[in-house]
């Protein structure tokens, strides 16, 4: 489908040219990794993300960070992580806001070791990258802004697991739970078999739990990374007004005025 952030690794011939962002960590890309492809320092740019003098607004430091990708911005990033998909979603949602095109192999690095006539990935481009936030289809939403919109305004996508989300699983915390109105969906619902759910089964997975046309979705985790797979799974199943809450039921649960329900 038009815009769908997946691409199932027999289709990457057809991209043209493209650059590979590996999401896995060190000792994994040392094992093995596509053809050209760089590595993505995700700790780096997930402490940078959430540090109140960095965000996703300090663009002198996504200009370094998106620049020493080498990535071409006029060119199609194709990025992977271990099958997981949650470390890739987090690199497609970063370069996407930012404005650059980025596409995540369904399956992950199994997936492409796998396929026959992969092609080699694009070494660095010279061209200087510039971060243009909000630029990409999905946006940010920060906490202030969420408290405001839980009247109806949005609806919030709970994609952590069931006992998070009851409050069962706390996580070490002292307020457990959900955000008032909710839908719940988990990340692992998502996929089946180590793949992102074709887009009329996620389609029908959101109807399911009460998202309709139109409508203005919120995913949120607990920290970010299945925020931005539950993000990347509502666009591939037609939704076009998504936003991700990056810092999530972390940053939710330790404001005491953001409520917090259970049922």
């Amino acid at each position: 489908m038009p815009n769908d952030p997946f691409v199932e690794a027999a289709a990457l011939p057809s991209l043209g040219q493209v650059r590979y962002l590996d999401a896995r960590d060190q000792a994994a890309f040392d094992a093995g990794h596509a053809a050209g492809a760089v590595r993505v320092p995700l700790d780096a740019w997930d402490k940078a993300a959430k540090a109140a003098d960095i965000g996703f607004e300090n663009t002198a430091f996504w200009d370094e960070a998106l620049g020493a990708l080498g990535l071409d911005p006029s060119g199609v990033a194709v990025t992977y992580d271990t099958g997981a998909m949650t470390n890739a979603a987090r690199v497609w949602f970063v370069l996407q806001y930012f404005g650059l095109k980025c596409v995540i192999v369904n399956g992950g690095w199994p997936a492409l070791a796998a396929a026959p006539g992969v092609p080699a990935g694009a070494g660095a481009a010279g061209a200087a990258v510039h971060a243009k936030p909000g630029a990409g289809a999905v946006g940010v939403v920060d906490r202030e802004t969420l408290k405001t919109q839980l009247n109806g305004a949005a609806q919030v996508f709970d994609s952590r697991t069931l006992k998070e989300f009851t409050g069962e699983d706390t996580r070490g915390r002292t307020r457990s739970g959900h955000l008032p109105g909710a839908r719940h969906l988990s990340h692992v619902d998502l996929m089946v078999s180590g793949f992102v759910r074709p887009a009329d089964d996620l389609r029908g997975m959101l109807e399911g739990v009460g998202f309709g046309p139109g409508d203005h979705i919120v995913t949120h985790c607990e920290g970010g990374g299945r925020a931005a797979l539950a993000a990347a799974a509502a666009v591939r199943a037609g939704f076009d007004d998504v936003r991700v809450y990056y810092l999530s039921f972390g940053d939710w649960a330790r404001d005491e005025s953001c409520p917090i329900v259970k049922d």
